[in-house]
């Protein structure tokens, strides 16, 4: 799997072909992929902003393919991946698998659980042309490509409360030095300078993203991903540490960050109620803070940046992390008629103009090609942003938990728990994590 494939959006890529994305699989044919006529299984995530336009697609299909059938689960983000590895390991997978690509799918690849779509995709052009090229990247193992990317989009952004920041008498920060300098400004207020859903772990893991690039830029873990023995020992890495230990120290994140948890959207509201200053997150807190805020977006009280660079940092002020896309692999246990059904669900359903649509009214980038001129109303500016973070980033880096290996990312997850609540030092850090590298 090569890493560049799958860690980076070329910035040549463009505004446009930024917006693409969606693919599919199925047997030889120019536009479907068989008649139907099995009953696929579909396992993914719920809650806002995704589950509704997820089961809208599986509607849509459902009620033209009435001799077919897909029947959805949804689970929350954390319990999600502990049944899918457990469902995957006893060959009792559902159909469809929807994943994040990258490390977690060449897990699948190896253990010859997902079907090869490569031969789907070059007999099904012009479906696979309506979706962005890049996407496809960690959606490919070995030059091979095991999943269908769908859905969007999703840069790392900092999120900020305007109403706050006019409260307290500041404005946004422009370099990580500013962050420094707003932090006991905002303590002294009683607000948290940022919300922080620390017992999910992934929430964590995107600060050190960010400040890992920000000091050194993307090649530090380029290494890690290539398996470069002894990658985390990069003094960038024992200085990004430190600083993130140093901002525990100095109350940047709300009392109790450790024990708050993302999949209840708790990190979400300490943001619109004004408890919360900022928030490093994911584009789609755009659609929960939408959904669930009353009228702070309406109001125009959400404000979004990507993360600001660091003073004397070699990393690009462009370069952002997050998820090319997100995937759906089809089982290799299922059934000859299931797998036709989900095969038709791919090169119909998933890159029809209601399903761009409906990512767009989310909130999201779609991945479908073509999306620009639906970015209108209310959401437009947050979507052209983001379009423009995506499109122009040096390098748009996969979340580190799913470019890696299960078992490294495991690792990786439980050592950033540790690290933010200072019970492992920055250098117990680095050689847990050497211990793991290509593994």
């Amino acid at each position: 799997m090569k890493r560049r494939s799958f860690l980076t959006l070329s910035a040549g890529v463009g505004a446009g072909a930024a917006l693409a994305a969606c693919g599919n699989d199925g047997p030889s044919g120019s536009g479907t992929s068989g008649t139907g006529g099995g009953s696929a299984s579909y396992w993914s995530l719920s809650g806002e902003p995704g589950q509704p336009y997820r089961q809208a697609a599986i509607d849509r299909f459902n009620k033209a393919n009435p001799d077919s059938k897909i029947t959805p689960t949804f689970f929350q983000n954390d319990a999600y991946k502990a049944k899918i590895k457990t469902a995957l390991g006893a060959n009792q997978a559902p159909t469809l698998i929807w994943g994040w690509g990258g490390g977690g799918l060449k897990s699948y690849v190896d253990a010859g659980q997902v079907e090869d779509l490569t031969d789907f995709f070059a007999q099904n052009a012009a479906a696979k042309d309506k979706i962005l090229p890049s996407s496809f990247g960690a959606a490919t193992v070995n030059g091979k490509i095991y999943a269908m990317p769908v859905e969007t989009v999703q840069p790392i952004v900092l999120f900020y409360n305007k109403k706050v920041f006019d409260q307290v008498g500041v404005t946004p920060p422009q370099t990580y030095g500013d962050i420094l300098d707003l932090i006991p400004k905002f303590n002294a207020k009683g607000i948290a300078p940022f919300s922080l859903a620390g017992q999910s772990r992934w929430t964590n893991m995107m600060w050190l993203e960010f400040m890992l690039d920000r000091q050194a830029g993307s090649e530090v873990f380029d290494n890690v991903f290539a398996g470069k023995a002894g990658s985390w020992s990069d003094p960038a890495v024992l200085d990004m540490l430190t600083k993130v230990q140093d901002l525990v120290k100095q109350n940047a994140f709300q009392k109790g960050f450790a024990s708050t948890v993302a999949d209840t959207n708790a990190d979400q509201a300490l943001l619109y109620t004004g408890k919360a200053a900022m928030m490093v997150h994911g584009s789609w807190s755009f659609g929960i803070q939408k959904a669930n805020g009353g009228k702070f977006v309406a109001d125009g009280g959400l404000g979004w940046m990507n993360f600001p660079p660091i003073d004397g940092g070699k990393g690009d002020p462009t370069n952002t992390v997050g998820n090319p896309g997100q995937y759906l692999s089809l089982s290799s246990k299922a059934t000859d008629a299931d797998k036709e059904t989900a095969k038709k669900f791919f090169s119909t359903t998933l890159v029809d103009d209601e399903e761009k649509a409906g990512w767009v009214k989310s909130g999201g980038v779609p991945v479908i090609k073509g999306a620009e001129s639906l970015f209108t109303g209310d959401d437009a500016q947050f979507l052209k942003d983001m379009a423009t973070i995506a499109a122009g980033a040096k390098t748009f880096a996969q979340s580190w938990d799913q470019a890696l290996s299960p078992t490294a990312a495991e690792v990786l997850l439980d050592n950033i728990a540790k690290l933010f609540q200072l019970q492992v030092t920055p250098q117990q850090w680095v050689d847990n994590m050497n211990g793991v590298i290509g593994k």
